[in-house]
């Protein structure tokens, strides 16, 4: 594929922008692929592993001169940075975004840009329970889903821009209004998120009971509960906090639903059982049929050699 923007700043430097600097030096994307992270830490190691092409250490010179600029910091963190670096853009520039919440984000950012750049909000659903610049692959987004999330408004040059960048990394991208991005990804991320860090927390007090065999005898929905409640502690509590409305409405339903499982197994309703679960299975089948998991034993998840 061909370049389509000269200089990428990317802002934080974890797992999704780390991945991206190596999508996109893969496929030729950037002229220049530049990045900083608030931490000096962050920033030293990223250079020690050439995460980026260069690694800036203030804010304003990553940003300058930048055609994109891409917000890969916790959603609690947008506004301050999108204040900070306002004065230094690049007119004609477009600005995005990486949150898993897209109507906050909108919000805390849009007000804070000037005239002259187009803000084009954007929503990666790929990711791992790992965090850092070392947990960044170039095939993270490959033959997974971007959201888009672009305004009335929004120039339609710069969404197609942004929508070839994203295809180039190896995603499909699709457009969705803010809000409605927000209510599906409470019912697909933001509660089994909550109801696994809940679930992993219930094991924790019982194995202060049970000498840790919550821990030694493990079975593989309680090891799956536990890669999810791993994830970035910073991102979830901002999801959370962000994406409030929407998820209250999906956690309201999935008591009534849990109620219900709760009357019929009282009740010994096997009937009722196995009819919820006949139909809650082919939700899955429908996951691995659109490309999105496999029924392989280990789920493809092959293990990665880390640094």
């Amino acid at each position: 594929m061909s370049q389509l923007y000269t200089r990428v700043a990317l802002i934080g430097l974890g797992l999704i922008a780390g991945s991206m600097s190596l999508a996109m030096r893969r496929a030729g994307l950037a002229g220049e692929v530049v990045g900083y992270a608030r931490s000096p830490q962050t920033r030293d190691v990223a250079r020690e592993i050439g995460l980026c092409d260069h690694i800036a250490d203030d804010l304003a010179s990553a940003v300058a001169g930048a055609d994109l600029v891409v917000l890969c910091v916790p959603v609690g963190a947008m506004e301050a940075v999108a204040r900070e670096m306002a004065p230094h853009l690049a007119t004609g520039a477009t600005i995005s975004d990486v949150g898993s919440v897209k109507r906050a984000v909108i919000d805390a950012v849009a007000p804070h840009l000037p005239n002259g750049v187009d803000f084009i909000p954007a929503h990666p659903l790929a990711g791992t329970e790992h965090s850092g610049p070392r947990s960044g692959f170039a095939e993270l987004f490959d033959n997974r889903y971007v959201l888009l999330t672009p305004e009335a408004d929004s120039n339609p040059d710069a969404v197609a821009r942004l929508r070839a960048l994203w295809e180039g990394c190896g995603a499909k991208v699709e457009e969705m209004d803010a809000d409605h991005h927000d209510l599906v990804l409470a019912v697909t991320s933001h509660t089994p998120h909550l109801i696994a860090y809940t679930m992993v927390g219930v094991a924790d007090d019982l194995r202060r009971v049970t000498d840790s065999e919550v821990i030694k005898y493990s079975a593989a929905g309680f090891r799956d509960f536990t890669r999810i409640a791993a994830s970035d502690p910073t991102m979830w509590r901002d999801v959370f906090l962000s994406n409030k409305d929407a998820t209250l409405e999906i956690l309201g339903r999935f008591t009534e639903e849990l109620f219900a499982l709760q009357r019929a197994i009282r009740r010994g309703d096997g009937d009722h059982l196995h009819a919820y679960f006949t139909r809650t299975r082919a939700i899955r089948r429908g996951i691995i049929e659109a490309g999105q998991d496999t029924d392989a034993p280990d789920f493809g998840r092959i293990a990665r050699k880390k640094d």
